[in-house]
């Protein structure tokens, strides 16, 4: 019996490989909306972070996310993406 493989994805704050699962999906949908994707099904382009406010703000800082999402994204996207990563972190 063979082992199902899990998906790899890399943190764009520590540039970590860890499990899909373990990581938050920023998507940019075809319409251009950036949002959080907690069940990682959304349409549209994705770029994974760590749910740890760090990577965050490191990839906000070198501008991952901009790059990886090829687009602008305006600070009150980030401000609800830390908001909803601290609600992600009190359960």
């Amino acid at each position: 019996m063979t082992q199902k493989k899990i998906p790899m994805r890399q943190c764009l704050g520590c540039r970590e490989m860890k499990p899909k699962k373990e990581l938050v999906r920023v998507v940019r949908s075809p319409e251009g909306e950036i949002s959080l994707d907690t069940r990682g099904k959304a349409p549209g382009r994705g770029a994974y972070v760590c749910h740890d406010n760090a990577c965050l703000k490191k990839a906000r800082k070198s501008k991952a996310l901009e790059r990886s999402l090829e687009t602008a994204i305006p600070e009150e996207i980030y401000d609800r993406l830390e908001q909803e990563m601290e609600a992600v972190e009190d359960g």
